[in-house]
This record gives C-alpha cells, structure tokens and sequence, in this order.
C-alpha cells in the first residue's frame, strides 16, 4: 500500500527531476558516481585529480560564462575559440616580445574581445543578422587575424633575431602568476579566474537590470522591443561580455602554455555550448542561467578526466560527450512539449 506521505516524495523526486537544475544536479552526480566506480586503480579519489581536473575545465568555463548571457538572450556566438586564439597571440607578443607590464597586456586584450563581441553583437543586433551568420564570420575573421598577427608560428619566448638565430626571453611575470597555484598548491589561479568570471556573470544576470531584459529578449524578441527594451544595446553588451569571456581565457591559456598558439582554441566554443546546454539553458533563449552552467561544466569536466585517467581514445570522448548533448537537448523539447 502506498502512504500518502510517500506518494507526496515521489511528487516532490519527479518535480526535482523535471526541472533544469534537477536534471543537471543529477547528470553530475551520475558522472561523480560513474568516476567512483570506475576510479583507475584509486586515482578519482586523490586530491590531485580533482584539482587538475578543475584546472582543466576552467578556460572552457570562463568561455561557458560569456555564452550564457549570449545563448539566453536568444544568440549563439561562435567566435569565442578564435578569439581565444587572437588574444593569446596579442598577449604573448605583449608581454614576451615588447614588455608591456601584466596590467597593459591584460587590459589591450580585453579591449580587443570586448571589441570583437561588440562588432558581432552590432551585426547580430542592429544589420538583422542572424547570430549563427555573424559569429561564423567574427570566427573566421579572427582566426585568421590571429595567424596573420603571429605569422603563422606560435609566439613563444624563443625570438627570431634579424641574423636568422634564436634568442631566449624569460616567461613573463604575468604568466607565471597566472599559471601558479596557491593554498599549498592545491588550487590554480585560473580557477580562481574562472570563479571570478562566474561572479560577473551572475551579477549581470541576477542582480542587474539588464538581465531581465536579456531574459525578456530571449523570451520573445519583438514583445520586449514594443516594451521599450533598448535590444539593440542589450545584445551588443551581452556579446562584449563575451567576447571579453574569451579575452580572459585566451591569456589564460596563453600563460598555460606560455605562448601564443594561432592554433589555439579550435573546437573550444563547442564544448562550451555543450557545458551551457547541458546545464539546462535552453537554447531557445529565455531560460537558463550561470549557476546551471557550472554544474555543466563541471559535468563535462569531469567525464573528460574520467575518460582521461581510464585511458578512453579522445575519439571515443568525443563521441560520448556528442551522445549526452543530443539527450540533453531532447530533454529541454521533452519538457516544452
């Protein structure tokens, strides 16, 4: 015989399960309960494993961040992975090639993706064009600037002198303060950087009036445009953000590697997407937020370190992470149906 009281927890499981956060809640803990059981011989369970995992998520984070404003206002930006590219071009020539002290580097290239995003956003916004176009162009545009901007060869600290030989730099101060770890060396400072960007991202889209109306332009375009809603504006600011999303990964990743690769950052703003869309942003626009997509990123992070430490073929990665994007979107048209 079933109790009412268990009949109202089976009511309160099936509304958890049916809403965005649940559904992703629960894809994570599967993921966690999938790293548990097949744990490589104990290594899931060591801490190392989790912190390099966290730092190997964090610059597909940071781009996830700048996407979410963008996917829920209605948008798609492609551009993200070439920009990354370009700005880890621009900061490597910066600060290994020309010196600029850390606070110039970083700020020239934020200017640069803000710039970028913006274009895209004034494309997107104010020509007509639909956000999937625009971005495709600002994508090729940039990986293009990027390897016409290094020369076609990484940016590192070996520098080509006029007589054809090579001389040697020291690595910048800026990435070896970027790629150092603090707390004992427990956590990376480009988690930190992703945290910070998370905080960003929920104050636009929280506490601020512009996410409502980011929200208000993903749910019906037209509607918010007869209310008076500046979308024009909106959108251009949502794709500034991001474009300066992928500014700040691109130095990242730039003081990972310690150079500027024009090579960097291809396929990037697809995993991305597949962190917001696995977290429950609809990519009809309208709902979604950044606390779901860090329980995508951390979802899709970690099955990457789960495949990695069990020593899946990356083919084989990329096939299962295609497999949970298709289900995930399937899930969101299940439940607007």
């Amino acid at each position: 015989m079933i109790t009412p009281s268990r009949t109202q927890g089976y009511g309160r499981l099936k509304q958890i399960v049916a809403s965005p956060a649940g559904r992703a809640f629960l894809a994570l803990t599967l993921v966690l309960l999938v790293g548990a059981i097949f744990n490589a011989g104990g290594a899931f369970f060591k801490p190392g494993t989790h912190r390099d995992a966290l730092r190997q998520m964090s610059v597909y984070g940071i781009l996830a961040c700048g996407l979410t404003p963008v996917i829920i206002s209605g948008g798609i930006d492609l551009a993200v992975g070439s920009l990354l590219a370009l700005v880890a071009v621009v900061c490597a020539k910066l600060a290994i090639h020309w010196g600029y002290p850390g606070y110039l580097a970083v700020g020239t290239c934020l200017l640069a993706g803000a710039a970028c995003g913006s274009l895209s956003g004034l494309i997107t916004a104010r020509l007509r064009v639909q956000p999937f176009i625009a971005t495709l162009a600002m994508m090729v545009f940039a990986r293009g600037l990027a390897k016409y901007a290094s020369g076609g060869m990484k940016v590192s600290t070996a520098i080509l002198g006029a007589d054809g030989s090579y001389h040697y730099v020291e690595v910048p101060a800026l990435f070896r303060a970027v790629d150092h770890r603090i707390l004992g060396g427990n956590v990376s400072v480009v988690t930190l950087i992703f945290a910070v960007c998370i905080g960003l991202a929920w104050l636009l889209m929280s506490r601020h009036q512009c996410g409502r109306y980011i929200y208000a332009i993903g749910g019906n375009e037209e509607a918010s445009r007869l209310s008076g809603v500046p979308v024009v504006g909106i959108k251009t600011l949502v794709y500034a953000f991001s474009g300066m999303c992928a500014a700040v990964a691109g130095v990242c990743q730039a003081a990972q590697e310690q150079q500027g690769d024009p090579e960097a950052g291809a396929g990037y703003e697809l995993i991305a997407i597949a962190m917001v869309v696995i977290g429950g942003t609809s990519l009809m626009g309208g709902r979604g937020g950044i606390g779901l997509t860090f329980l995508g990123v951390l979802t899709i992070g970690y099955l990457d370190k789960i495949l990695s430490i069990n020593a899946v073929p990356e083919a084989g990665r990329l096939v299962l992470t295609g497999i949970i994007i298709v289900i995930a979107v399937l899930t969101q048209r299940r439940q607007r149906d």
